[in-house]
């Protein structure tokens, strides 16, 4: 019985629950970016590229056979640069989600600076003699 509480512990934790919705946002809303990449930011990109789609770019290295059933084995490099840029206008939203949460956040006030402390008894007093040999030796 020990584990299961202790299993319970760990994941009633707020940190856990806290990435667990963070994951599924976060598989929400690369369904979004890879639908605004392969939906709105492509096509104009394969237009300007004389209709290339990058989806089916790749080096064939072996011919398959359909009769067979035996696919073509190729480097899909196409698929890579869908994916390199799903990634780059994902980091670029997250940095400006971050942005936008760190300037809501309200900055914490600066302490203010500490005050010099009191002078122990000994110091007032080598102070004073201080002064003294100080007006003795003029």
């Amino acid at each position: 019985m020990g584990i299961v509480k202790e299993f319970k512990e760990f994941a009633m934790r707020g940190n856990v629950i806290d990435l667990a919705v963070g994951v599924v946002i976060g598989a929400a809303f690369g369904k979004i970016v890879t639908s605004l990449v392969n939906d709105i930011i492509m096509p104009p990109i394969g237009y300007l590229t004389g209709g290339i789609d990058f989806k089916n770019l790749k080096v064939l290295i072996k011919q398959g056979d359909p009769t067979k059933k035996i696919a073509d084995v190729s480097i899909n490099y196409g698929n890579f640069i869908n994916t390199v840029i799903e990634f780059l206008i994902i980091a670029f939203c997250i940095f400006i989600v971050v942005k936008a949460i760190n300037s809501l956040q309200k900055p914490e006030p600066e302490p203010a600076p500490a005050a010099d402390p009191e002078p122990t008894k000994e110091e007032v007093l080598l102070t004073q003699i201080r002064d003294l040999l100080a007006k003795g030796n003029k």
